[in-house]
C-alpha cells in the first residue's frame, strides 16, 4: 500500500490549474500568485479526509478569493491613469495553450460583472460543471446557467473567428514592428484593418496613450509622427514572443522603455493593436531579458 500523498504534493499537482484560474479571473499574475499562496494556507488547515474532489475544492476556494479581491480591484481601476490591459503572460513556442483565452477575450471579460466572469471562466473555459459552480458561488443552478449565458453573449464577439498560425502571426508582428518605425507608411496601412484600435496601459508611470486611438487613420497618423520627431529605428525589437494567445514582441521604445506589443489579427489584418508599458506589470519580462539572450535583435 502505497503511502498518503503529502498535502504540499497533492497542492503543487493543482496549481498551475489554479494560477491560471486565478490569473484569468484578475488579470494580474502578481495578484493571482497572492491568491493561490493564500489558498495554500488555508489548505493546509482543512481535514482532507472530508474533501471529495480535491480540484473542485481547491477551485472553489481560489475563485471565492478571487471575488473577494475583485472588489477592491475594480476600485482601483476607477482611479487608474488611462486604459488598463492585464499583465501580459508570456508563452513561449512550445508551450501550451491551455484555455485559449486570448487578451482580447480577457478585455471583454472585464466588462463582466464578478459573478458572470466567475461562471464563464469555470463552467466555458475550465469545463467545471454547473451543479459545481453554483456550489462555488452560492447560487442555485439556474441562476448560474443564466450567468454564463450573459457572460457568453458579452464576450462572442471577442472570440477570433480563426486562430492565427503561429508563423503567420510571427510574420505580421515582424512586418508591423519594421513598418511602424521605419517610417514605411506603405507597408504599415496594408497591415492595418480599417477599424483597427490602438491601446497602452502606461499606469501614469510612464508617457502611454490615455485614450484608445480608433481606425487606422489616425494609427497612421501617429507612427507618422513619432517617426518625424524620433527618426528612422527609434525602437529596437528584442524579442518575438505570443502574449496572451496573441502574436507580439518585446521591445525597447523611445525614451529606452520597455514595453510588451500584441497583435490581434483577423483575416490576415491587424484589428487590435494592445501595448504594455507600465513598468509595474513588466517585472517578470525585464528579468527575463537579464537572464536570457534575446531570440531575435
Amino acid at each position: 500500500m502505497s503511502p498518503p500523498e503529502a498535502p504540499a504534493d497533492i497542492f503543487e499537482a493543482q496549481r498551475p490549474r489554479l494560477l491560471r484560474l486565478a490569473y484569468r479571473m484578475l488579470g494580474s499574475r502578481s495578484e493571482a500568485e497572492d491568491v493561490v499562496q493564500d489558498a495554500w494556507l488555508r489548505w493546509r488547515q482543512v481535514d482532507r479526509g472530508e474533501v471529495r474532489s480535491v480540484p473542485a475544492f481547491l477551485s472553489r476556494i481560489v475563485t471565492r478569493l478571487c471575488l473577494d479581491e475583485m472588489k477592491s480591484a475594480r476600485a482601483r481601476r476607477e482611479t487608474y491613469v488611462g486604459e488598463w490591459l492585464p499583465e501580459p503572460l508570456v508563452m513561449t513556442p512550445d508551450e501550451p495553450d491551455h484555455d485559449d483565452l486570448t487578451l482580447t477575450l480577457m478585455l471583454a471579460l472585464e466588462r463582466l460583472s464578478p459573478l458572470e466572469r466567475a461562471a464563464f471562466l469555470l463552467h466555458d473555459v475550465f469545463g467545471v460543471a454547473l451543479d459545481e459552480v453554483a456550489v462555488t458561488l452560492d447560487r442555485d443552478a439556474a441562476a448560474v446557467r443564466q450567468l454564463a449565458v450573459r457572460a457568453r453573449r458579452h464576450v462572442q464577439a471577442a472570440r477570433p473567428r480563426y486562430p492565427v498560425a503561429r508563423a503567420d502571426g510571427d510574420r505580421i508582428a515582424t512586418a508591423f514592428f519594421a513598418a511602424s518605425t521605419s517610417g514605411d507608411l506603405g507597408a504599415l496601412q496594408a497591415l492595418l484593418a480599417r477599424d483597427v484600435v490602438l491601446q497602452a496601459d502606461g499606469g501614469g508611470k510612464v508617457l502611454a496613450f490615455r485614450r484608445p486611438i480608433l481606425g487606422a487613420a489616425r494609427i497612421l497618423r501617429l507612427f507618422a509622427g513619432l517617426n518625424r520627431k524620433f527618426g528612422d529605428g527609434w525602437a529596437s525589437m528584442i524579442q518575438l514572443l505570443w502574449i496572451d494567445g496573441l502574436p507580439g514582441y518585446v521591445s525597447y521604445e523611445r525614451g529606452n522603455v520597455l514595453q510588451t506589443t500584441a497583435l490581434a489579427i483577423e483575416d490576415g489584418l491587424i484589428t487590435g493593436i494592445y501595448i504594455t508599458r507600465n513598468p509595474d506589470k513588466l517585472h517578470r519580462i525585464a528579468q527575463a531579458q537579464q537572464q536570457e539572450p534575446p531570440l531575435l535583435t
